[in-house]
């Protein structure tokens, strides 16, 4: 094991990430059922590790996994930690930690077999993504009614691909509305405008995932006076918000500094199926614009990392 490769610890014991061993007919292989997480660890110290463990479990019941065994996941994550600390002489002040829990071995479809689930935890350096970004608003849609919506599940397929898509653009992020046409959320962020001095963010009846730092920002916001309401936030909003932010674990309060729009996607659509229109033209606005970090995002940054180094699990 060195320095910069992941440490992988599964089902109770730690292996070697370039042969991290999952049957290939666990659940979670064949056709992406499971959840996961993602956390940040600052000096070997798991954030809001609680909230986290709770979300998992909201997850699982959501799909209808077993509950969480908070005792085994717990261990593997004390595992990866240690030897974290033993690998690099002493513990990081960032790491990123992604925990995963599949339905286990399962048959080639989706029926699933009466087994036990697979638990996955990892543990790897992490760089930080807290400056300026550039973000892309991407043509695509979530759908509000979906059977896993809200739900971090495994199955993440169209977040790859919404996120190469912005990439190509030079995004770090792509955002994209409800099936309904309003804002929905990042592939793996929340997202939060500003608008005449007010937070605003969509609600969790709009279909976002309820992010760890999402419900901590808006909980710290309030509490120092900042007016804050979660609501249905139009997409042309992006386009005239004084400010605009994105939130997640390993990015925490992240400004952003541009937006982009993709206009078509970059790989093939599906037989029969329209080629994606353009935001622009679905919402009527351009949302290509450079943005400002205002005082409301500077202001909850230092509160999120004053807060944050006050109460480790909040």
């Amino acid at each position: 094991m060195n320095d910069t490769q992941p440490i992988v610890w599964v089902d109770g014991a730690l292996v070697p990430a370039d042969r991290a061993a999952v049957l290939a007919l666990d659940h979670g292989i064949t056709v992406g059922d499971g959840v996961f997480e993602t956390a940040e660890v600052r000096h070997g110290q798991v954030f809001a590790r609680t909230r986290h463990h709770d979300r998992m479990d909201r997850s699982l019941a959501g799909i209808g996994l077993a509950p969480l065994d908070r005792a085994r996941l717990d261990a593997g994550i004390d595992a990866v930690l240690a030897a974290s600390r033993e690998v690099h002489g002493e513990a990081l002040p960032l790491e990123r930690l992604r925990y995963t829990v599949t339905g286990g071995r399962g048959p080639l479809g989706s029926g699933r077999y009466d087994t036990e689930p697979t638990y996955i935890v990892a543990l790897a350096p992490d760089p930080g993504m807290e400056g300026p970004t550039t973000v892309a608003v991407g043509p695509w849609r979530r759908n509000l009614h979906s059977t896993v919506t809200g739900l971090k599940t495994t199955s993440y397929a169209e977040n790859a691909v919404m996120l190469l898509a912005g990439s190509k653009l030079g995004a770090t992020e792509t955002l994209f509305a409800t099936s309904e046409g309003d804002l929905c959320e990042g592939t793996g962020s929340n997202t939060f405008v500003v608008t005449d001095g007010v937070l605003r963010t969509p609600g969790l009846d709009r279909g976002p995932l309820a992010g760890v730092t999402r419900g901590l920002v808006i909980e710290w916001a309030r509490e120092a006076g900042i007016e804050v309401r979660e609501e249905q936030v139009p997409m042309a909003d992006l386009a005239t918000a004084e400010e605009v932010f994105i939130t997640s674990s390993i990015r925490s309060v992240q400004p952003v500094e541009r937006l982009v729009e993709i206009t078509e996607s970059p790989l093939p659509t599906a037989p029969g199926l329209a080629a994606p229109v353009a935001p622009s033209e679905q919402y009527g606005v351009s949302f290509d614009r450079t943005l400002e970090v205002g005082p409301v995002t500077r202001r909850l940054q230092a509160l999120f990392r004053e807060n944050a180094a006050a109460t480790p699990d909040p």
